[in-house]
């Protein structure tokens, strides 16, 4: 009995350190830095073009590029760091005109002309937890991640208003450089290239609950659509080229 209890232990031990070789024999994922870009496709309200939702943003599909980082602290899970860029588009002529429409039938004006200017500009500084599996010459990367969003400009509208009684009003909707919190995910799929050099393919989202909106000139109560505050929702896919280190 007791000789096979050594031999059942023998095996045991040998079974445990089999198993423990075998996952330092992992590969283990490399930490890197990649520029990636990309279309950007605005969703929900940001791309709303109803003049009766006050959220609307009549945003464009559009284009998205920066840097993305991985920093591995324990085998395959990382802490995630992308800065981005991202162009929405602007006011189109047919947008102006659904506004004017808009402001035309609320409070019953003669006449109303709508002017647009600047475009849809943000930067965004997100980070988060990500873990990766290597699956041969492929990595697959998924994160949560949280940070800021910082809007440089937005487009600015001019919006004149004629009365039947010759008397006028102009009010405007100010570009926006707030900053607001935002929220999203990613997943990726890495191809090695070399043992330094990845090429990858990455979905990713952004929701930003809204950036401030300042007005001048009008109200809520005389114009009609006043905006206050705007959402920034995006879905995203990019191509990049990862240096891993």
């Amino acid at each position: 009995m007791k000789k096979h209890l050594t031999i059942l232990s023998a095996i045991l031990v040998t079974f445990i350190s089999f198993k423990a070789s075998a996952q330092d024999d992992k590969p283990q994922a490399k930490s890197y830095l990649s520029f990636f870009g990309g279309p950007s496709i605005p969703t929900g309200s940001f791309a709303s073009t109803s003049y009766s939702n006050n959220s609307s943003g009549f945003a464009k599909k559009g284009v998205t590029f920066g840097l993305d980082a991985g920093i591995y602290v324990y085998k395959n899970l990382a802490i995630g760091v992308a800065l981005g860029f991202q162009d929405q588009g602007e006011l189109t002529q047919a947008d102006a005109q659904n506004l004017a429409n808009g402001y035309n039938s609320s409070f019953i004006k003669d006449q109303t002309s709508v002017t647009a200017v600047n475009r849809y500009h943000n930067f965004t500084l997100m980070a988060g937890p990500q873990y990766s599996f290597l699956i041969k010459n492929f990595t697959i990367d998924v994160r949560a991640d949280a940070g800021l969003l910082r809007s440089t400009k937005t487009p600015s509208l001019t919006i004149v208003f004629d009365y039947s009684s010759n008397s006028g009003q102009t009010y405007y909707q100010l570009s926006s450089g707030a900053m607001a919190f935002a929220y999203g995910g990613s997943a990726g799929l890495r191809y090695a290239l070399s043992d330094s050099w990845d090429v990858g393919l990455k979905f990713n989202y952004v929701d930003c609950s809204g950036i401030k909106i300042s007005n001048t000139g009008g109200d809520a109560g005389t114009t009609g659509r006043y905006q206050t505050n705007l959402p920034i929702t995006v879905f995203q896919t990019t191509l990049g080229m990862t240096l891993k280190f």
